[in-house]
């Protein structure tokens, strides 16, 4: 019996890579259909009534929506984070949940050293800067975007350091990049910090004052991970205690958080307008193209190679 694919994207895919990714499935011969600009999460669990797989971004698959699927095998997160997915509820009714890694890490590397150059420039706003070069960064995790990160900045001419307790130093070491003991380390010896770190119940709310104020003068705070992860009041206190230091976000604070920072700190905070990360047309097609493939080797062969909920 053919599959039935649901492509699902509030905030679609481009054109190009829409009609790319539903082409590798139909050549499969599978129903494949797109559920774009959708307003609500009913429309979502419609969609998703008949489906045995679906592809998504920053679309949310929670327990309500798992529970309207009966035939649902597979989720398919077109990226490397996927907290937008409950995960444990998936795996007690028998759908993997499979995330994209490194498909969109080039993407976002040249967000992370375009806001650093940004920072360091003082947003455009005419004043005299500083350049990246002989600066340090520090890399809080190495994943493949911090790694990509990482090669950029060194043709920046920058000191790269990283801290991340699951990637051995020997792998640090060959790409160029000094491994730190610990992360406070990290954060003393960096002028630039490049968060890469999940959300998770360790790490929600762990980036604040104990970390940011031990950072150098002129210390700036790069976040293209997720906004969970920031204390946002802390954040504010830092903003206040140190006119020095500099935030970049790629995930909107919270309004209120966000209204304070234009208020006060708008010469030294930049947002950006929505999550621009994976937003460029290469990422969208290396992302979805690769969630379509690992659809029909995970119908075809059983491959379960990107699986996180095992």
């Amino acid at each position: 019996m053919s599959k039935h694919v649901v492509l699902a994207t509030e905030k679609p895919f481009s054109a190009s890579a829409r009609d790319q990714i539903l082409a590798i499935l139909k050549d499969a011969r599978y129903e494949a259909v797109a559920l774009e600009k959708y307003s609500g999460k009913g429309a979502l669990i419609d969609a998703l009534k008949n489906a045995d797989a679906v592809i998504i971004r920053s679309d949310i698959i929670d327990a309500e929506v798992l529970g309207g699927a009966a035939k649902l095998s597979l989720v398919v997160r077109a990226g490397a984070g996927y907290d937008n997915v409950d995960t444990k509820t998936a795996k007690e009714r028998g759908v993997a949940v499979m995330n994209t890694p490194g498909q969109n890490a080039n993407a976002v590397a040249e967000l992370v050293l375009g806001m650093m150059v940004m920072q360091a420039r003082n947003l455009y706003d005419g004043s005299t800067g500083s350049e990246l070069k002989g600066k340090t960064l520090g890399l809080h995790a190495f994943g493949a975007v911090a790694r990509a990160v990482a090669t950029i900045a060194q043709g920046f001419g920058m000191q790269v350091l990283a801290f991340d307790p699951f990637v051995g130093a020997d792998a640090m070491k060959a790409a160029g990049v000094e491994a730190v003991s610990s992360v406070e380390a990290l954060y003393e010896r960096s002028r630039y910090v490049s968060l890469h770190i999940p959300a998770t119940a360790e790490t929600k709310g762990s980036i604040g004052k104990d970390r940011l104020l031990k950072m150098p003068k002129g210390a700036t705070l790069i976040n293209t991970a997720r906004k969970e992860v920031i204390n946002e009041k802390e954040l504010l206190a830092v903003l206040e205690e140190r006119p020095d230091f500099r935030y970049s976000t790629d995930i909107a604070p919270s309004a209120e958080t966000l209204q304070l920072i234009k208020e006060k700190y708008a010469a030294r905070v930049y947002s950006t307008p929505a999550k621009l990360g994976a937003q460029t047309g290469e990422a969208n097609v290396n992302a979805g193209l690769a969630a379509a493939r690992q659809i029909v080797a995970f119908f075809e062969n059983g491959e379960r190679q990107f699986v996180v909920n095992p």
